[in-house]
């Protein structure tokens, strides 16, 4: 088996982890348009960029910051 033979065998492979992962990831809940913490709006570009998320900017900030 030659160096093209096995590079096409890996890119298989990989296709298929990543066909896997995507058919047992739980799609994300959908984005808040407020923070649960303290109600303050949650940008259109923050709820596209990070797919369920939950707390604006700077409550996730303080979040990560308390752990």
């Amino acid at each position: 088996m030659d160096d093209a033979d096995l590079a096409v065998r890996h890119e298989a492979r990989a296709e298929e982890r990543a066909n896997a992962f995507r058919r047992n990831a739980k799609p994300a809940a959908p984005s808040a348009s407020h923070c649960i913490e303290c109600g303050e709006p949650i940008s259109q570009a923050r709820q596209q960029a990070v797919p369920g998320v939950q707390l604006c900017i700077d409550c996730q900030t303080l979040s990560e910051k308390k752990r």
